[in-house]
């Protein structure tokens, strides 16, 4: 029979390319009609690059419905199923865009795809969920051969100054010199939030506000010199051309333990330790205590267990650098920089633990150091390019960081559109950051609104989203005059809480139903009068 069948004509995408089923037959479908082809002849070069583009096109037209920093990774991959290999990497990322990981999340993904970037590990944000569904889902890509893989249009990471320009990348930091730090909070506050300010006129650094301060942090030595001792090493053991506590202080995390290294305690041990590290390697938790191992504490639930130090070196993943919004901005203060960093400690057992970067910047750094630094660009977080445009901030505890910047900005470039920001924390006594140049600002017409909100000063919490509510008619009447609309802080709570308030002032305020409403919102996050740094 010499005709063909439709069947045999539609063998346009190879099975092999990552897409279900129903997603080839639809493409070989399109692609088909579209580039007008024979599914029994060889595409000629032309023709392969329009199906790779028709394909990316097709596979794009959803927009990352999962990229939202407030979705738990459960439900992102849940969105993600049946997509294409790359787009469900981009959905187990915690799509903050940080580029923390030195790209964005969409970037990174079809990097890991293409094979142009095999470090899984770089999404310190997604933590250890990240981290397993990544290597799940290299897995897959591993199962496809090279040569045989569909071809992804990748866009460069996310840094486009040139690498010779020192800390314009994680790739290439630069040095800033530690300045001065002083606490924000008074006596009698639960927390400990600290002003960080670095010198930058030694270097060619600059930044604008909304960006973010990349740190490269040590570990503490008293942590380095506990991990050797139940390791049985010597401190000057050479690993690398390195001495095993210098590996350590600065090249490695010690924070959550790597599956690698329960697999590599799962080869030099035996019986039930062997069984528990398997288990533990695959995710499991056998006694229940797996969301509290790092480094030091895995060692001691395998006390006497003591790998090489170079394996135990090449098990871990590698210390990275953290960012920090910047709370200054470069026109108003040139040649400085500074930053708004709580202090993480917490305790598990009877072991204290401590934040590597906020410890380090707070405690560990002398003034006066040389910090390895570098400056992440924003993306989607700036202010209006009309400066006469009115904004709306809302930045509880450390979340003020980029706002205070912006304020700082407004005032050094003379912008006249009117600032409204919305403060909270715990107490007012000892927990009001920046106060003095706060009211300073207010007092100078800088910041037309200060609206603060305490959570602990009263019988009932009170939030930025409560006051949000209570000042519900002015805050859409900044709306309906072109207001933008700032968030910085947690991802999980606060910033769904205050996007939950703004659709119900606008749907009261301005009239619409809660489908219109939500509607609303979504448009301003569209047109990028709704912008978000949480985390």
């Amino acid at each position: 029979m010499n005709q063909t069948t439709p069947m045999m004509r539609l063998q346009v995408v190879p099975e092999t390319a990552p897409f279900s089923d129903e997603q080839r037959a639809w493409l070989n479908g399109f692609l088909v009609g579209a580039l007008q082809i024979d599914g029994n002849v060889p595409l000629s070069p032309e023709q392969n690059a329009a199906m790779v583009g028709a394909i990316v096109a097709a596979e794009d037209d959803d927009d990352a419905p999962w990229h939202d920093q407030t979705m738990a990774i459960a439900d992102r991959m849940k969105l993600a199923e049946g997509k294409p290999l790359r787009r469900r990497m981009m959905a187990a990322m915690a799509q903050q865009d940080c580029g923390q990981c030195g790209y964005n999340c969409r970037d990174y993904a079809d990097a890991l795809a293409a094979r142009t970037e095999e470090r899984i590990n770089l999404c310190v944000p997604g933590g250890k969920d990240t981290a397993r569904m990544l290597k799940a889902l290299h897995a897959e890509l591993d199962a496809v051969p090279v040569a045989k893989a569909a071809p992804v249009a990748v866009a460069s990471p996310v840094p486009a100054a040139p690498l010779s320009a020192p800390g314009r990348s994680r790739d290439n930091p630069a040095v800033a010199t530690l300045l001065s730090r002083r606490l924000l909070n008074k006596p009698g506050s639960e927390k400990e939030t600290w002003h960080i300010e670095f010198d930058l006129s030694e270097g060619d650094l600059d930044y604008v506000v909304g960006d973010s301060f990349g740190v490269f942090p040590r570990n503490d030595l008293g942590l380095v010199d506990q991990v050797i001792a139940v390791l049985g090493a010597s401190h000057a053991t050479q690993v690398n051309g390195k001495a095993l506590r210098d590996v350590l202080r600065d090249d490695v995390s010690l924070s959550p333990a790597p599956d690698k290294l329960f697999e590599l305690l799962s080869f030099v041990s035996g019986g039930a330790l062997r069984e528990k590290a398997r288990a533990l390697a695959q995710g499991d938790d056998p006694d229940g205590d797996a969301a509290n191992l790092d480094v030091l504490a895995t060692l001691q639930k395998f006390m006497g267990v003591r790998p090489h130090p170079e394996a135990f070196i090449e098990a871990l993943d590698p210390l990275q650098p953290r960012l920090y919004s910047i709370s200054s901005s470069h026109n108003a203060a040139p040649g400085r920089l500074s930053l708004t960093v709580d202090i993480v400690r917490y305790v598990i057992g009877r072991r204290g633990r401590l934040g590597v970067a906020s410890t380090y910047l707070a405690e560990r750094a002398v003034i006066g150091d040389a910090v390895r630094v570098y400056v992440q660009k924003a993306h989607g977080f700036a202010l209006p390019d009309n400066a006469d445009r009115p904004i709306i901030m809302i930045g509880p505890g450390t979340g003020v960081a980029p706002f205070r910047a912006f304020l700082q900005e407004r005032g050094a470039t003379k912008a006249g559109g009117r600032n409204w920001l919305f403060f909270g924390h715990q107490r007012r006594d000892c927990d009001f950051f920046y106060a003095d140049e706060l009211n300073a600002m207010k007092a100078s017409g800088l910041l037309t609104r200060l609206s603060l909100a305490w959570s602990r000063d009263g019988a009932e919490k009170f939030y930025v989203q409560d006051r949000m509510r209570e000042v519900g008619r002015e805050l859409w009447n900044w709306l309906a005059d072109g207001a933008h609309v700032y968030v910085c802080g947690d991802a999980k709570r606060m910033a769904k809480d205050v996007e939950r308030a703004l659709v119900d002032i606008v749907a009261q305020f301005g009239v619409r139903s809660t489908d219109e409403a939500i509607a609303f919102v979504a448009d301003l996050k569209r047109k990028g009068r709704y912008q978000q740094d949480v985390y």
